[in-house]
């Protein structure tokens, strides 16, 4: 059954920076090729990552690759900071810029192109949402909801624009295209990061507290990768069976 088509594809190269959006993408077991591949290891706590949440300025700085999707290594990761400066990964300005920023002795940690683990990764490959549920949040707040906040990476343009339908998917798969599956796993449930405005790093605590009632804490859908493949803007996406 077709139930819409791909609107949005975000991959996020440094874990809670923002990310890129791509008009295509390699679909890894982890999901798309690079997804939060890079990361600063956060050497005041065992075996944690430097998050938005000890961090909001994070979500100022921008991460993009420059050059092809290659599985013998990724290509060179492109940085903007908040104040416009341009570096690459490695830079040990940018090390230090966070470190101030959060008060924190941090480390370099990046993974290869054939697998991120989970951890680096969130609690699956693949994070989606679609436009009807984005579109009646924003009805739910107040205000429009800024997709980014969310941090998806697919973004479903619903041929049907029923808000939610995607929460009636568990242990569905869908089909992306020619070749990708997904299985829907489990619903999203949101935290403090999604306060945070990606321009700006102010904080509305508003925006949780709607999701908290009217959502019971969930916004988005989870996915589990069934079969790999490439990926684009316009594909279809089906519900198998």
């Amino acid at each position: 059954m077709l139930v819409g088509h791909v609107k949005e594809l975000t991959r996020y190269p440094v874990k809670s920076f923002q990310g890129e959006n791509v008009n295509a993408s390699q679909v890894m077991d982890y999901g798309l090729y690079g997804d939060r591949s890079h990361a600063f290891l956060d050497k005041s706590r065992t075996n944690k990552f430097l998050t938005i949440t000890q961090c909001p300025q994070m979500v100022m700085y921008r991460a993009k690759f420059q050059g092809e999707e290659k599985l013998e290594g990724f290509p060179p990761v492109h940085i903007s900071t908040p104040d416009r400066k341009e570096m690459k990964w490695g830079d040990p300005q940018l090390k230090n810029e966070l470190e101030m920023l959060s008060k924190r002795p941090l480390e370099w940690i990046r993974y290869p192109p054939q697998h991120v683990p989970l951890g680096a990764i969130e609690e699956a490959p693949i994070l989606l949402i679609t436009d009807a549920s984005l579109s009646s949040l924003s009805t739910l707040w107040g205000e429009e909801a800024d997709g980014r906040r969310f941090r998806p990476n697919l973004v479903i343009d619903l041929i049907n624009k029923e808000p939610f339908c995607e929460e009636t998917w568990i242990d569905k798969s869908i089909l992306i295209g020619d070749t990708v599956e997904l299985k829907i796993s489990q619903a999203c449930q949101r935290c403090m990061i999604i306060n945070v405005n990606p321009d700006n790093a102010s904080i509305t605590p508003a925006l949780l507290k709607t999701i908290a009632k009217e959502r019971n804490m969930q916004f988005g859908m989870y996915a589990s990768v069934v079969k790999t493949g490439k990926i684009k803007v316009g594909d279809e996406i089906s519900i198998k069976g």
